[in-house]
């Protein structure tokens, strides 16, 4: 009897050993949060004072700001297609607005099934085809036009609630509609345009404030969402085991942000809260892109991203990912990744845009190059359609008339000027500095089979209304 009793108490300890075993090394959930046309020093986490995101700032306080996180293109669909393919835009063949990746290249989902993930996506898909992002559509709409309810995360609740007892792990993206344009939703009586402060690279006129404490609204809306999807892990007693990612994607949709190359466009924030794993509270200045985000991911599952073929051959004959794993970053392990980060823009095929702009970046910790390739020619969007647009030039034709008419080269001396307001390029001075960046962008468009004029000209195939998918 008494050697029964220790026996039994002898597998009660094992089991609940590997019981806890486990439990530690259970796949992590990951819950991925993705704004839609937010600037980054728009958020108090990135040092905005004026504008109310007490969620993002618990968000952050509770795991690592990533303080160089790029885009590769500043439009909606290429930089979502980018995270979830893990390769550059004109590689994958997504590189203007409403685009879709070629044949034959996989994604994210495809990734994280094969390695035991369940995968669902609430909110703006805006991706193509759709039968290449094999995720779980439980809800939302892509566009927000301010009528009735634009997301049900209620449901997003009930999708967790019932994978809670499956023996897979579950990877959920969030994808909201804001703070894109119409600025419809949140309490704009919160901000009073007369008080707001415009950034340097900003002219300040009447419809410009109107407008900005409105987009301001709608950040503070966008941030209660994400208090609520932080609620909902909190409820279902997964936080312990679930990673939450945030991305603020491109820039807003005001001049020399979204649809251009300059810091506001590409610059982005990420903020990464893994328990156990990231230090609360902590800043990391590597410099990255989002295509890192789905190596790292693979990493995390379990997976070797360095071992997998992604369907694309780049112009070197690799068929890896363009991205990297930043794994050991988010441990706190390393401080850096990449020397330089990339970046192109077409109008091509954009609402309002030019017949051809085509626009190449390459950015290193301290300068900004950008390639107009179409320099002869005139930037257009839907910003120089508008009344705002309209004060800028009556206010100063000079600032706003840059915005369409630039010259074939710019560099910036990030350091100095974050706002990108005075181009340097043909100062000697420099002269260093550009050939480097210079030399380093034609490497990069070598490798992603960019062959710039030619590829800009080819954008309007790559739209699925006009494309055929090949």
């Amino acid at each position: 009897m008494k050697y029964s009793l220790l026996y039994l108490l002898l597998v009660a300890s094992v089991s609940s050993v590997f019981a806890q075993a486990k439990k530690t090394t259970a796949k992590p959930n990951i819950v991925l949060i993705m704004a839609d046309d937010l600037t980054m020093r728009d958020i108090e986490p990135y040092g905005s004072k004026q504008v109310h995101t007490p969620n993002l700032a618990k968000l952050a306080s509770e795991g690592v700001c990533m303080d160089n996180m790029y885009n590769m293109v500043p439009v909606c669909s290429p930089t979502r297609q980018s995270l979830l393919t893990g390769l550059g835009p004109v590689r994958s063949g997504a590189y203007p607005n409403h685009t879709m990746i070629y044949k034959g290249i996989k994604t994210l989902p495809v990734y994280l099934q094969q390695l035991g993930y369940n995968t669902a996506l609430i909110g703006k898909r805006h991706y193509a085809p759709e039968e290449a992002y094999p995720l779980e559509h439980i809800g939302g709409r892509d566009h927000d036009g301010g009528e009735g309810k634009d997301v049900d995360l209620s449901i997003a609740e009930k999708y967790i609630a019932g994978k809670k007892s499956s023996d897979k792990p579950f990877f959920l993206m969030f994808t909201s509609n804001q703070p894109h344009e119409p600025w419809n939703r949140g309490d704009q009586s919160a901000y009073d345009p007369d008080k707001i402060k415009l950034a340097p690279n900003m002219l300040d006129a009447k419809n410009t404030r109107k407008q900005m404490a409105k987009y301001f609204a709608e950040v503070t809306y966008l941030d209660s969402l994400v208090g609520e999807c932080l609620n909902i892990i909190e409820r279902s007693g997964q936080k312990d085991n679930t990673i939450v990612l945030f991305l603020t994607e491109q820039g807003n949709s005001f001049p020399f942000s979204k649809w251009t190359l300059y810091d506001q466009g590409l610059h982005s924030g990420f903020i990464v809260r893994w328990p156990g794993v990231v230090k609360p509270g902590t800043r990391n200045p590597a410099m990255m892109e989002y295509i890192d985000v789905l190596p790292t991911l693979i990493d995390i599952a379990g997976g070797d991203p360095t071992k997998i073929n992604t369907g694309s051959k780049d112009g070197n004959g690799n068929m890896g990912f363009d991205g990297l794993s930043i794994k050991k970053i988010l441990k706190g392990e390393d401080t850096h990744l990449r020397d330089y980060v990339f970046a192109e823009q077409t109008t091509r095929g954009i609402i309002a845009g030019s017949d051809a702009y085509a626009v190449r970046s390459a950015r290193n910790s301290k300068y900004l190059y950008i390639r107009n390739l179409n320099y002869k020619g005139k930037f257009k969007n839907t910003v120089t359609n508008s009344i705002m647009f309209k004060q800028w030039m009556a206010t100063d034709s000079v600032r706003a008339s840059f915005y369409q008419t630039r010259p074939e080269e710019e560099l910036y001396d990030i350091e100095n000027d974050p706002f990108n307001l005075k181009n340097i390029a043909s100062d000697p001075k420099y002269a260093s500095a550009k050939a480097d960046l210079r030399s380093k962008l034609d490497a990069f468009m070598k490798q992603q089979n960019d062959k710039g004029i030619a590829t800009e000209m080819e954008a309007l195939t790559r739209q699925p209304k006009n494309g055929d998918n090949n």
